[in-house]
């Protein structure tokens, strides 16, 4: 059972912040910053990127599976000291962020989002496509993910994920 919704100008500004957060994350990604990323997580925390067919039919497989952010932490590490790649730019587009429920173990929220890459060689392309179905909270002033899934729409994935998304 979802707790009810704030009404009015409170939800619309608990959206704007939850845009605004998104925002933030987004273009350190798109800055290459991957080091802050675990800093937007609390430590009993869920990051999954899965397509939609496994999220839908609730199977386990996920393209990227980090449960803790001990494992985000090392996701960030592996993609630094080990991982070898061609250089290129992602940008990330999000929209429709909106507010399904606010219960006790956090704020719900589901947000649209596109990235495109540009390899050094190629123009760019859409890399994925999907929808964001996070649990946020309140940390401070600020908020931090308790839970970030990301739901893709590819049929496939062109080329490898390595950063998060």
């Amino acid at each position: 059972m979802h707790a009810s919704l704030p009404a009015g100008s409170e939800l619309y500004e608990l959206e704007n912040q939850i845009r605004r957060f998104y925002d933030v994350v987004a273009a350190q990604l798109d800055e290459d910053d991957v080091e802050s990323f675990p800093d937007h997580f609390v430590e009993d925390c869920l990051y999954q990127v899965v397509s939609r067919e496994n999220y839908a039919e609730d199977l386990p497989q996920a393209t990227i599976y980090c449960d803790g952010i001990g494992m985000v932490r090392d996701r960030v590490i592996a993609l630094r000291e080990t991982q070898v790649y061609v250089p290129r730019v992602w940008r990330h587009f999000i929209s429709g962020v909106r507010v399904t429920a606010v219960e006790k173990d956090g704020i719900h929220a589901r947000a649209n989002f596109l990235i495109t890459e540009a390899m050094s060689d190629m123009d760019p392309t859409i890399f994925l496509v999907g929808e964001y179905l996070d649990v946020l909270v309140r940390d401070g002033d600020g908020l931090k993910f308790r839970q970030r899934l990301a739901v893709f729409d590819n049929h496939h994935v062109t080329r490898s994920l390595i950063v998060p998304v």
